[in-house]
């Protein structure tokens, strides 16, 4: 529950517990929980007011992207272990995202399911070639990052008048174990 919040505040922007409560079929007073939790770790915010009522608190993310170092982590079991526990719920995340896409595939339009990529290679290379693969897939990440922002919409006459649509781009590149 946690990642979808963080995830819908980040695609559809600032929100109240009782707009992602609709959004999420949960009572708000779950919603407010959990957002309180994402709160204590720094990944949302207090938002400004959308509104005029002054009863409702609006949440924000602090950021679109969240990143750490679990190599950083290796000293600290505890960490570590949280870190693992993240990384498995974000995993189960984008696993459920991704099954949801594929069952949608039949009532979207063809040249949206044309345009999509999925994939997967397995390479040979040193701790080092990884490394530079990983800073060519963030720059590259970056630069279509501004191209997301310069549609910069925030309502949906917006978004179909351009054309753009929220994507979802998720990339692994790790060892095998």
């Amino acid at each position: 529950m946690l990642i979808r919040l963080l995830g819908l505040l980040r695609e559809i922007g600032s929100q109240t517990a009782a707009q992602l409560g609709d959004m999420v079929d949960e009572a708000p007073g779950t919603i407010s929980y959990h957002l309180g939790k994402l709160a204590s770790i720094g990944v949302i915010e207090s938002a400004e007011p959308l509104s005029s009522d002054r009863r409702e608190r609006w949440w924000k993310a602090t950021d679109q992207l969240t990143r750490w170092e679990p190599a950083e982590l290796l000293d600290d079991p505890e960490k570590l272990a949280a870190s693992s526990q993240l990384q498995k719920s974000v995993a189960q995340a984008y696993a459920a995202m991704f099954s949801g896409y594929v069952d949608a595939i039949p009532g979207l339009p063809r040249d949206w399911v044309a345009a999509a990529a999925t994939g997967d290679r397995s390479l040979r290379l040193t701790a080092a070639e990884l490394s530079d693969m990983r800073s060519e897939l963030e720059s590259l990440v970056e630069r279509w990052v501004r191209i997301s922002e310069a549609h910069d919409v925030t309502t949906q006459e917006a978004t179909d008048h351009d054309g753009a649509q929220p994507v979802a781009l998720v990339y692994q590149a790790y060892r095998r174990a």
